[in-house]
């Protein structure tokens, strides 16, 4: 690990200034990402931002409240294990506390935060060994990903410049759930649909996300709960633990009568981003809660897929995990 300055602000404007100050900055956490990306000279700045210290002066950084729509706001340093085991979180969005649980290790989930979750940066082994080329780290320089070893890789999402899956299991949840992050910066604060969060990476892998230059990831609000009752994610690995997914699926239902109101469905494991499966949602939305239709729209899900030779099985396995989750969330 090279060496670097530390600052800890305060408060978030101390914080925006800092990033104002230094674009090339980065922002530190719980640092379950950045760490091991700075030890493998992935990251080497010059410049690290400890927000941790924000918490004292917002406390709504570390809290989750209801809000008065019926939705609930997650504050951006939440950890995982806290919001894991948060009872109403697990009552109202069980999908989200079970895709939390599927992640990583227990050690791991305690020092991992919520805004960190989100800006996780992937795990190809390309990206990660800087003899290698990789669009992602190096702009311009080649994926060496395609034609190499692509067990682990996307088939949603890809381009000719990077094939990299986003890692995330809790992500994969929020996209189902239509999640919304709050941001703050210079310009003030805005808020983000976590669809338009994270972008593909076209002829550009190394623009992960729609975040702009002293932005700061400050909260993640929850709808209303809808899907409650009918809700699932499965995920598909291949160790019971600190495994990353070979295909994950969340997804929630609205049944009435034995028919499908509406339904939200995301994919991990298998895109680029965290994958929302509009195409299955609509195959979904009106048809019967049948295994029949669980396998259609499981088809619509992939159906756009552009597989590497080393990972064509992932489009028939995420076929059947989609199918597995859609049969639990049915099942209630």
């Amino acid at each position: 690990m090279r060496p670097f300055d530390l600052s800890m602000p305060a408060d978030v404007p101390a914080a925006l200034a800092l990033l104002q100050q230094d674009p090339k900055a980065r922002v530190i956490a719980g640092g379950t990402t950045l760490l091991d990306l700075m030890k493998l000279d992935v990251e080497t700045p010059a410049h690290v931002i400890d927000i941790t210290p924000l918490a004292r002066r917002e406390p709504s950084l570390v809290a989750i409240t209801t809000l008065p729509n019926g939705g609930m706001r997650l504050g951006a340093l939440v950890g995982n294990t806290t919001l894991a085991v948060h009872p109403l979180v697990g009552t109202r969005y069980p999908m989200l506390t079970a895709a939390i649980e599927a992640g990583a290790s227990p050690q791991v989930r305690n020092m991992a935060t919520m805004g960190g979750n989100l800006l996780q940066r992937t795990r190809c082994y390309y990206f990660r060994d800087t003899t290698l080329a990789c669009n992602k780290r190096t702009p311009g320089s080649g994926c060496s990903a395609i034609g190499g070893h692509t067990r682990m890789h996307a088939i949603l999402g890809t381009s000719t410049h990077c094939i990299a899956t986003h890692p995330s299991d809790m992500c994969v949840a929020l996209a189902a759930l239509e999640a919304t992050i709050r941001v703050r910066g210079p310009a003030g604060e805005r808020t983000i649909p976590f669809e338009e969060f994270h972008t593909r990476p076209g002829d550009h892998p190394e623009i992960e996300n729609t975040l702009r230059p002293a932005e700061l990831v400050i909260a993640i609000d929850l709808p209303p709960p809808r899907f409650a009752r009918h809700s699932a994610y499965v995920k598909v690995r291949d160790r019971a633990s600190f495994a990353f997914a070979l295909a994950s699926a969340a997804v929630g239902l609205d049944i009435a009568t034995g028919k499908i109101r509406a339904a939200r469905v995301a994919l991990g494991g298998v895109g680029t981003k965290p994958w929302r499966a509009v195409a299955a949602e609509r195959l979904l939305t009106g048809a019967s809660a049948a295994s029949a239709t669980w396998q259609h729209a499981a088809e619509a899900a992939f159906a756009d897929a552009s597989p590497q030779p080393g990972n064509t099985f992932k489009a028939t396995l995420g076929q059947r995990t989609l199918v597995r989750a859609l049969e639990m969330a049915a099942a209630g």
